[in-house]
């Protein structure tokens, strides 16, 4: 799941950085999560691993976590 601040009301303009897991896949910004969902058109990021992207509206950068080796899916 990707990480989130537990408590605080998240926006996109407010978070610039999201690590998102291979579950979160395909990775869209804004995050449905998100108080501000609705802040920009909806973009589906292309993510691989070692690669970061960048929305090109809000400028979130959304990076692919290192698959747990004990995860079997």
């Amino acid at each position: 799941m990707a990480q989130q601040s537990s408590g605080q009301r998240v926006t996109s303009n407010m978070e610039r950085r999201y690590t998102v897991s291979e579950k979160d896949l395909p990775v869209s910004c804004p995050l449905p999560w998100t108080v501000r969902w609705n802040s920009h058109p909806r973009v589906y990021l292309p993510l691989e691993p070692g690669t970061d992207a960048t929305c090109p509206y809000c400028g979130a950068v959304f990076s692919l976590a290192q698959a747990d080796p004990g995860d079997q899916g």
